[in-house]
């Protein structure tokens, strides 16, 4: 089930914060990283597990030096792709769901949730990284996906009778948001068992750790990021 839009009735704001993202991570890509062809840039501003743990800048194999604190790699990543599936699957997602919460935080309050849930997002996938799977400690990982899961939640937990449209099959159908969510969430789980790994430069494994930690977070924040300000009668 693959969504394509949402009900946007009764909108009052332009989502420029959300515009902006989606033309940052594009141009992330396709300038600084080449698309995907600098590896340098990437393997620079990815974010390490061993790396956040440490606190330390490290240098090894396809490693390359951070010109920052390495912490600071919590937000550089989450605006780095591995390959165009990876960068359009997400924008799609963040096109669809991310204005709605704008809509209804206002500008500044959904910049810092979406930052916010990114930072938790890449963090869970660190820590479990580090209990469940050292061996990957090294593994960089980046994308939007911890960010977007947040946003995904925000919206479950806001909206869970909005209606989506999504592709099934060869057909287009109309299905409340809890059911398109409570999908995607549940794959990212089952996903998730036995298969720790990295979101990595070169097309690795997939964070599911950080996609479950993002749309935690998301679910657990969106109501302190909220202004309470209800555009249609099922929200």
């Amino acid at each position: 089930m693959l969504p394509i839009g949402d009900d946007n009735t009764g909108h009052r704001l332009t989502p420029f914060v959300n515009y902006l993202l989606i033309a940052a991570n594009v141009i992330v890509f396709v300038f600084l990283q080449g698309m995907g062809g600098n590896e340098h840039f990437t393997y620079a501003f990815s974010t390490v597990p061993a790396e956040i743990i440490d606190g330390k800048d490290i240098v090894a194999g396809p490693l390359q030096p951070t010109p920052i604190p390495v912490y600071g790699t919590l937000i550089t990543s989450m605006f780095m792709h591995g390959g165009w599936a990876h960068l359009l699957g997400n924008m799609l997602y963040l096109w669809i769901f991310g204005d709605n919460l704008e809509n209804r935080m206002g500008h500044g309050r959904y910049l810092a949730f979406y930052l916010l849930c990114g930072v938790i997002a890449s963090l869970s996938h660190v820590f479990a990284t580090s209990s469940m799977s050292p061996e990957n400690m090294l593994v960089p990982s980046l994308g939007a996906s911890g960010a977007i899961s947040g946003v995904l939640g925000g919206y479950l937990l806001l909206f869970p009778k909005r209606k989506v449209r999504a592709l099934l099959g060869r057909g287009i159908v109309e299905v409340p948001a809890f059911v398109a969510l409570g999908i995607w969430i549940v794959f990212q789980v089952i996903s998730g068992i036995g298969m720790l790994g990295g979101d990595q430069p070169g097309g690795g494994g997939v964070a599911y750790a950080a996609h479950v930690g993002g749309f935690a977070a998301g679910l657990l924040l969106v109501k302190l990021f909220d202004m309470g300000v209800k555009t249609n009668v099922e929200v």
